[in-house]
Order: C-alpha cells, then structure tokens, then sequence
C-alpha cells in the first residue's frame, strides 16, 4: 500500500463504509481500498490487532476473513520462526470470539484449517486440538468447526501443499478419525436434544466421510450410524437436522463407492436405508416437500454406489431391485422436482446397459424403464388451465429438456418403434385431454429421430393424422406436434407424398404468432434432411425469406429458415445458383444500404447486426459443388456485395460487437468462394489493418488467419500476406505488452496465435524467413502462462506446429530449410521455453491443459532429444524442492524418475502421463 501502514481507525471507518455507506460509491471505493489492504503485508498484522480488540461484527469478519485469504495465499510472506506464534494467536482469537458469530468463528476455523495444512512442524494436529478443548463443553462448537472444514480443505484448489504433503496429511487424519468419531458419539450423548449440536457433529461426521479416511469396520458398528437411521425413521425430526442427516448418509454412501472393499459398512447403510420407505411415505402425507427431497436424495446415491452390483448381479443380496423401486416410488410423487433428483443415476443405468449389452440383462430392466417412461410422461404435462404454448425458458420447461434427454439415452432398453407405437396408439384409441395429448406428443417428438423410418407406415400415419389436426385444438397441442413434425424429417424424406401436406400445415403455422418460431425451426429441420426433394420448393422459400420480417419470428427461427434456404439452394443448377442467391441476399443488402443512408443523414448509428447475421447464415451455407475450372456461381454476388460490407464495417469501426459481426460475414464469404475472392483480398486487407491500427478488434487477427488458409500456398500472395501479418502484429504487441496486457485480451492472444499457426501451416518458411518470427516466439513463451482454455490452447498449438515443420520430412524441397530455422530458433530460445513450460505446468495451468504442453514437450524432444535432455534438467534444478510451510515438495529421486520417463518415452501420451503425475506434487 502506498503510504505505508495505515492506522486501525482509518481500517474501522474503511469497514464501516464497505457495510454501511448509504452511498454505493462510497461502498465501492472503501472495498477497492480494503482489497488493496488485504494484499499487502500489513494486513497480518492489522487483522491481529482487530480481532484482538473484538471492537464489532463487521471488523472481526473482515479480519478473520483476511487471515484465512493471507494463510491461503500468501503464506510464503512470512518466516518460518513466526508460524507458532500465528497459530497460538489463532487459537486464542477463536477461543475469545466463540460467542460472537457464528460466521466469524468459520472464516477463523478455516484459517487454523489451512494453516495446519501447510505447516509442517504442527504435527499430529488433531490430537492437539482435541486434547486442548475435548473437555470444554464451551468450545466444543468451534473444536467441531476446526474439524469440519480440515478435511474438507485438504484438496481446496487454493491450498497448493503439493500431493507429497497431501499424503501425509491423509495418512495423519486417518491415525487420528477413530479419536474424532469418539469425540462425535460424546458430543451426540452430552447434547441430548440440542439440534444446533447435532446438526455440527452430523456435518463434521459428513466431512471425514468425503474424505474417505474412516475405517468401515468401524463404522459398521459405531452407533453413529444407528442415530443417523434413527433421525430419519422419527417424524418429528426438525428440516434443518434432517438436511444435516440426508446429506451425511448421502457423503457414507459416496464413500463406500467401491463396495467389495467396504463390505461390512455397505451392508449396514444398505439395510439403513431400506428401512426409510415408511418414513418417506409419511414426508409425503405430511406434505413435506423438503423431506421427501432429502430421502430422493439418499435413495438415488444408494442406487448409484450399489450401480455395478445391480447390474451384475440383479435382485441378488446388495443387487436387490428395491433399490430401483425406491425411485419409482419417488417418481411417482406429484412434484417433478422429485424426481428429476434420480435422473443421473438413470442416465448411468442405461450407459451401463448399453456397454454390456446382454439381451437377458435387458429384459430384467425394461419392466422398470417402462414405468420410469411412464411417470415422466405424467410430469410432462402441463396444467389443463395451461394458456398459449409450452415455455422453454422456465424451470418445468428446462425440466422437459432434460426429460427429452434421458428418454433419448434409454429409450434402446424398451423399444424405440415399440415405444413410438404404444404412445400413438394411447392417443389414437383414447379421447385424452389436451394436456396428455400433447405430453404424449412431446415423448412422441424425443424418440421420433431413434425410430427407424424405412418402410414404416406406422410413422407415415402418425404424420398424416397431425397435419390433419384441426386449427380448433389447443394451442400447446399445435405447437408439440409441429415440433414431432420436425423431427420426423428422415420420414419425410422416405415418403416424399407426405412433403406438400407437411409444407402446408407448416405454413399455416409460420403465420400465427405463438406457432411462427417453431414452424420456421420444422422447415429449417426438413430442408437440412430432404435437400433434394426440397429444390422444387425453393420458390416458395425465396417467398418466405423475402417477407421474413412479416412473420414473428424470433432472431435464431429467422436465421435457421435462411441456412434451410441455403442449403436447398446449393442443390440447384449451378446456373441458377447464382441470380436466385442474388434475389437472397438482396433484401438484406437493400437494409443495409437503408441503414447506411439513414444514418449519414441522421448522424445517429443503427445496428445491423439482424442483417449481417443473415448473410452470414447464406454464405455459410450455399456450398454448391464446382468442379475444377468452373467460376463459383457465388463469386459475382460477393463481389456486388463488397462496397456495402466496406461501407458498414467503417462506419462502425469503433464497435467491437458489430465490426464481430462484419468480420464474421466476410469470413464465411472468403470460405463459400475459396480463391474466388482473389479481387477483394488486396482492398479487404487495406482496410482490416488500417482500422486495426486505432482499434485493434481481436476478430481481423481472425479473418486475416482466414485468409493466409485460403491463399496461403499461392506464392503470388505469400509476401502480401505476410505484410498484413507484421502490420497487425505491431499494434498487438503494444496491446499484450501493458501491465496484465496477455491476461486482460486473452481473445487477442487466441486470434493472433491461430494466424501464425495457419501461417506455419501453409508457408512455414515466409514466416521462419522474416524478422517478426522472433517477437511471435517471445510472445508465445510469454503467454504459455495463461490460464485461459482457448488462449492456451492457440498458443501451444502454434509452438508444437512450428517445431513439427522441423520435425516431418513431408519430402517438400524446402524442409532442409525449415530444419536449419527451427534449429536456430530453438538455439536462441529452447531452454527459456523448456523452464517456462515446466513452471507453468507446476504452478499455473490446470490440469486440463497437460495434454497440450505434453505434445509441445514431445516436439522439443523428437527434434532435438540430448539438447532436451539437457534443458529438462536445467528446468527442474529450478523448481522450489519445499513448501512455505516447510513441507518437502519434491524428493531428488521424484525428480530424477520425472526425468528419466520424460526423456525416454516413445510415445507423447507417456509424456502426458508422466507430466500429469508429477504436477500433482504442486498442486
């Protein structure tokens, strides 16, 4: 902080604004200040004194806050000799602030938590904890507090104590779990009917399961877990106890995931929860929502722990079916709430199926699926007093998706045609309300794509019945069954005597307001599916696209209905393609030329982004097949159409979110002609780096990779292009180059590394040849440190492609050439990347990211494997070998057997192996 250590009152009036300045702005400026505070050294020493003199809530919150931020992330700032000291005065805070709150008393149990994790010489901290308060009944909330949170901190993603650390603290905390469990089952006897005590002991109990340290013969027989049945099984168990209990028998449940190993507690929580159907049939009489929720719960983890041996071993000893009719029970309640609860574990039944795929194992599930099906069909329905269509966007409408997503997954074990057929037959034969017509529709709808349409007048009934539904029917029922029809377009396209009924009943739908999206989404569906059949219908489809402003159509149904037209459009006569592409695009080139003369007169800019987007969707998908020699049909159009993108793009240079957009269309232009947009290159070029050099929007890094792909090879414009390259490279590197330039425009940094990657792909040698090579290279090895997937991931592309060019002897006559610069290159620069990669690895990049710098790794070491050799170890000479706290990080021989698996691998994935454990020791 600047100004040196501020003075307590300043800190209290700093608090005092952050909670309580009527003024949003004072509030603002007092937590950046406070922010600042907390990073700095002074704030060790300033929570200590505020929490000494216990002066208000507000400031003992915000300095047991800070302690727990410094001790997670800064605790290399202070000197091994005053770990003591810190938690001595840790200790004593908590004791003198147990009465104060509640909060509080978390945020300072969090910070002995971590501390004790990271400071090696407190050995055997359990122990001393529970020798120190285990007999104070007034510290027993805070003692239950320290070891709640100390498991559940053991693999927090912001305590890097590194897998050698973490080992050994497991190993501690397993030595020490039957004295805490001791510890509970006092506390439980001592408490009597205190709830807010239970509910503690239950939570920690619950931690030390996730843990997975408890021993199970144990807890077979520790009557803990006999409480924990008992709570349950009692009616007038309070909701806050009950959650307490659910979510502890829900963390065994989780922790015996491997059974055989754990058979003595598996078959105790087994038999547990069998014992829990009565109680949750009295939830529901009671109408208890929240209790029947918590019992859903626990019968969903029941099944999912006990998944392998159902399936192995079907209705014998802990493969008992009960457990499946546990959850159909759940799914009979009313609320689908309920049982949505369920829905991974079904999902995971049915993957597993899948996988084994045994006829006779299938027959003993598909009684069980079937009535799974038929419940959610149930819930599916929408409320008879129900007006308009069925909502998306709300929960129960999220809740259909994911009903449709699980009926798709498990449909295979019942019967896709089977299925299909009895849910037609339910509304062919019946007279159901409108409500279960259209929920039968909706099932009908997920599994029409799974149904096989090859001869199958079963589905071209269903198709002739719904385009016969009179217009008087609901509205919800319309809307469904013109979703069925869309999704019903490979029929279509079996059947194509069904196309001009199906094109009728789509369009009546395309002209009523609540049906007009979802009509446009069922034509989109049938032109993608019968382009062919479609063709004859294409002048009707220019009708609709001309007018599609006078439907109310929603932005995403309007464009869909464009790629439909399309992509019908590319199966015309090529002859044709190009005035019928024309009359396409024209309506929304006249918009733009409108907007562009409204706006030159009115000084006001309107936003075109409606009018880009449709002639991107055009471009993108016209793709007619030319063959060699022919002019591309679309070529003329594009070039027409040039001066007005020119004129928007300019005169909206200042707008991020609309030069996107312009960028984006004449990217899928350059694509729909490929070398046919030769004439604009030299004008596009022009004015993409002209603009870039006062507004360096990351989309023309971009589009220029765009085009060094699709002229790359063409020697004519290989010296072009790369002008344009070190033109937009220059702005890029003042850009990435400010204080926290690479981490606040990760964008930049992704657009420009896939421009010098498509570069190192289609003309290696103009990008190793000239000067600007250098600046990319020290770029790339400055951004390696970014946490940010798609950054990282360009960036380490870009290096592994360009060492590879020196790797591959493609038999091109300039690899000697590309071998010599990669070589020179790695000369200058191969040991900072190697040390770079390995810090980066160690200490920024998540785990996810390993397999891109192992591929890099492996580039370095094909092309050059004793140089590598060398650099790897000068790397891991360089690594930290101990924690803050004093723990050993990295043992000599960890290193030497890293590398030693490096260097003599034989394939990259033992690189990305070897990598992947050895991270772990920082992690």
């Amino acid at each position: 902080m600047e100004g040196g250590k501020p003075s307590l009152p300043l800190v209290y009036q700093a608090v005092q604004a952050l909670y309580h300045d009527p003024d949003p702005a004072g509030k603002e400026r007092a937590s950046v200040w406070l922010g600042e505070l907390q990073r700095s050294m002074y704030a060790w020493e300033i929570s200590d004194q505020l929490l000494q003199l216990k002066q208000d809530v507000e400031s003992c919150y915000f300095a047991a806050q800070t302690m727990k931020m410094k001790i997670q992330t800064s605790f290399y700032e202070l000197p091994p000799e005053t770990h003591n000291a810190l938690r001595d005065s840790l200790l004593s805070h908590i004791q003198n602030l147990k009465d104060l709150s509640p909060i509080i008393i978390t945020q300072l149990a969090l910070a002995i938590a971590d501390l004790a994790l990271q400071m090696a010489s407190w050995k055997g901290c359990v122990h001393t904890l529970i020798e120190k308060y285990g007999n104070d009944v007034s510290s027993m909330p805070f003692l239950i507090e320290i070891l709640t949170v100390l498991p559940e901190e053991v693999h927090s993603r912001s305590l890097r104590i590194g897998a050698n650390r973490r080992t050994e603290i497991i190993e501690d905390l397993a030595y020490y779990s039957t004295t805490v469990v001791a510890l509970l089952v006092t506390c439980t006897e001592k408490s009597g009917n205190n709830e807010k005590m239970l509910i503690k002991v239950f939570r920690c109990l619950g931690s030390w399961f996730n843990l997975g340290v408890l021993d199970n013969n144990f807890m077979a027989s520790n009557q803990l877990l006999m409480i924990l049945f008992q709570v349950l099984q009692r009616d007038e168990t309070s909701t806050n106890l009950h959650e307490a209990v659910s979510d502890c028998v829900c963390s065994a449940l989780y922790a015996i995931e491997n059974v055989t190993t754990n058979m003595p507690l598996a078959l105790q929580l087994f038999q547990g929860v069998l014992t829990l159907e009565t109680a949750y049939h009295m939830a529901v009489a009671r109408e208890d929502l929240d209790k029947v929720l918590n019992y859903c719960r626990i019968f969903t983890e029941l099944c999912e722990t006990f998944l392998e041996m159902t399936v192995r071993t079907p209705g014998q000893g802990m493969g008992d079916l009960r457990t499946l009719e546990l959850l159909l029970i759940c799914a009979g309640h009313p609320q689908y709430e309920v049982v949505e609860i369920s829905f991974n574990f079904w999902y995971r039944l049915g993957e597993h199926l899948y996988k084994t795929n045994d006829p006779g194992l299938h027959r003993v599930f598909r009684p069980y699926i079937q009535r799974l099906l038929h419940s959610l069909a149930r819930h599916c329905q929408l409320d008879p007093d129900h007006e308009g269509v069925p909502e998306d966007t709300d929960d129960f409408g999220e809740f259909r998706m994911r009903v449709s997503d699980l009926v798709k997954d498990v449909i295979f074990l019942v019967g896709s045609m089977e299925c299909f057929s009895q849910l037609y037959s339910t509304l062919r034969e019946g007279n159901p309300p409108w409500e279960v017509t259209e929920a039968v529709l909706f099932i009908m709808a997920s599994i029409a794509k799974s149904v096989d349409p090859e001869n199958n007048p079963t589905l071209a009934e269903v198709l002739e019945q719904i385009v016969m539904l009179p217009e008087s029917v609901h509205i919800a029922v319309r809307y469904t069954s013109i979703e069925l029809v869309g999704e019903m377009s490979e029929v279509i396209d079996r059947n194509p005597c069904m196309l001009d009924p199906v094109l009728n009943y789509l369009m009546k739908g395309l002209r009523e307001k609540p049906l007009a999206s979802v009509a446009a989404k069922a034509i989109h569906n049938i032109c993608s599916v019968c382009r062919d059949h479609m063709a004859q219908h294409f002048q009707g489809l220019l009708d609709i696209a001309r007018s599609l402003d006078s439907f109310a159509l929603s932005t995403d149904a309007a464009v869909g209905l464009l790629k439909g037209t399309a992509l019908v459009l590319a199966r015309l006569p090529l002859e044709r393609i190009a005035e019928c592409l024309n009359d396409l695009c024209a309506v929304q080139v006249m918009a733009l030329k409108k907007l562009l003369a409204q706006d030159s007169s009115s000084g006001k800019l309107s936003d075109p982004t409606v009018w880009l987007d449709r002639l991107a969707v055009i471009f993108r998908h016209t793709n007619p097949i030319v063959e060699n020699g022919q002019t591309h049909p679309c070529q003329k159009v594009i070039q027409e159409i040039w001066p007005v993108m020119s004129e928007t793009l300019n005169a909206h240079r200042s707008d991020n979110r609309i030069v996107e957009r312009c960028c984006r269309c004449l990217r899928f232009a350059v694509r729909c002609v490929g070398k046919g947009s030769a004439s604009l290159l030299q004008p596009l070029v022009t004015q993409m780096v002209s603009v870039y050099q006062v507004y360096p929007h990351s989309c023309f890094l971009y589009l220029g990779s765009i085009l060094v792909d699709e002229y790359g090879m063409e020697e004519g414009c290989r010296q072009g292009l790369l002008d344009m390259l070190q033109a937009l490279c220059m702005p890029t590197f003042q850009l990435l180059e400010q204080p926290n330039g690479l981490r606040n425009h990760p964008d930049t940094v992704d657009d420009l590394f896939r421009l010098a990657t498509r570069f190192v792909q289609r003309s290696p040698v103009t990008l190793l040849g000239s000067s600007i090579i250098i600046h990319i290279i020290q770029c790339a090895i400055a951004a390696t440190t970014l946490d940010h997937r798609d950054a990282n991931c360009s960036v380490m592309k870009f290096i592994r492609d360009l060492i590879h060019t020196g790797v591959t002897n493609d038999h091109e006559d300039d690899f000697e050439l590309r071998k010599r610069l990669i070589g020179q290159a790695m000369e200058q620069h191969g040991q900072q990347l190697v040390t770079q990669l390995i810090n980066t690895c160690c200490f920024c990049l998540p785990p996810y990211t390993l397999p891109d710098v192992a591929e890099v790794l492996w580039e370095i070491m094909v092309f050059d494997r004793p140089t590598f050799c060398r650099w790897l170890e000068a790397a891991l000479k360089g690594l930290p070998k101990e924690t803050a706290g004093g723990a050993i990080s990295v043992t000599h021989k960890q290193l030497t057997d890293f590398h030693k698996q490096v260097t003599s691998a034989e394939e990259c994935k033992q690189v990305c192996w070897a990598i992947r454990e050895f991270t772990r020791l920082y992690r």
